[in-house]
């Protein structure tokens, strides 16, 4: 019963971790760029959650609301002004921007007074509230990431599989040339595309809020999220989900069965191992040029 416990601590976190690295593959796959800033973006979309839900009083699903419409405005807003004029420069110099903005976010989060150096609790009403099934307590925090990563998974299948925009993604990540020339809007794909990537982790911020607190550093989070993004493969929307709950379930059995200390190290252990074994992750694609 213990352990199936752990395993379900582990999946809880890990749909955590797999949906920053949603993130990651979004992005990576519409503009070949890592954007290390994603932990930071599910912190800015927790904090505004959290102003909705605690500060204004909202309910919980206007709260929620708040923080994915504001937070994909910013994803948008932030490509068209500070990544857009930089396209086509080296690789390098756009991972360091994403690094950058990483660090004024935390820094303006830092400057607000009696916010930015506090910790706080996001009180959602199931926040305390577990449920016992064949003597294993489980915690309704869990079940509903675990729940809302699987309806987000689906809602995300059916935009890129049934519709219009997310068919045009899907072109535009295979080759964006190619869908150029066929009249799909690559530029404002790429927008749209960061739009989403910042609603999602908005999205994660608040359903890791409930579990732990919502502090200025809870985006070093994404530190773990990318390992699971290098796990799944990192081109492959399912494998950043996978991916997560591998690095979850390596974490949390680590915690329990090894010595302390072990539990940070997992993570890129899984890295290492993964990288020797399947240097393209689970679901990545092997690219093969010609020389």
């Amino acid at each position: 019963m213990q352990l199936l416990q752990i395993l379900l601590s582990g999946i809880a976190q890990g749909c955590i971790y797999g949906l920053i690295a949603l993130g990651f593959v979004l992005i990576y796959k519409a503009t070949e760029t890592v954007n290390f800033a994603q932990g930071e973006l599910m912190m800015l979309g927790a904090f505004i959650g959290l102003l909705g839900f605690a500060g204004w009083g909202w309910p919980l699903a206007a709260a929620v609301l708040l923080a994915v419409v504001v937070m994909a405005l910013a994803g948008v807003a932030v490509e068209r002004a500070v990544l857009r004029p930089i396209l086509g420069q080296p690789a390098f110099a756009i991972v360091m921007v994403t690094i950058g903005l990483g660090f004024v976010a935390r820094g303006a989060v830092t400057m607000v007074p009696n916010v930015g150096t506090e910790t706080f609790a996001l009180e959602v009403p199931y926040r305390f509230s577990t449920v016992t099934a064949g003597g294993v307590v489980i915690g309704v925090a869990q079940i509903v990431v675990i729940a809302v990563t699987a309806l987000l998974c689906a809602v995300l299948y059916a935009l890129f599989r049934y519709t219009r925009i997310g068919i045009a993604m899907q072109a535009s990540s295979q080759n964006q040339l190619a869908a150029y020339y066929m009249g799909i809007p690559v530029k404002r794909l790429n927008g749209i595309v960061w739009g989403l990537s910042a609603a999602v982790a908005a999205i994660a911020g608040l359903l890791l809020a409930p579990i732990t607190f919502v502090h200025v550093n809870m985006g070093f989070i994404g530190l773990k999220a990318f390992p699971a993004a290098v796990v799944g493969g990192f081109g492959s929307l399912p494998g950043a989900i996978v991916g997560g709950l591998v690095i979850g379930l390596a974490e949390s059995l680590a915690g329990f069965y090894l010595p302390e200390g072990f539990k940070d190290v997992a993570p890129y252990v899984v890295v290492l191992v993964m990288l020797w074994l399947k240097p393209n992750g689970l679901f990545g694609e092997t690219a093969r040029k010609k020389v």
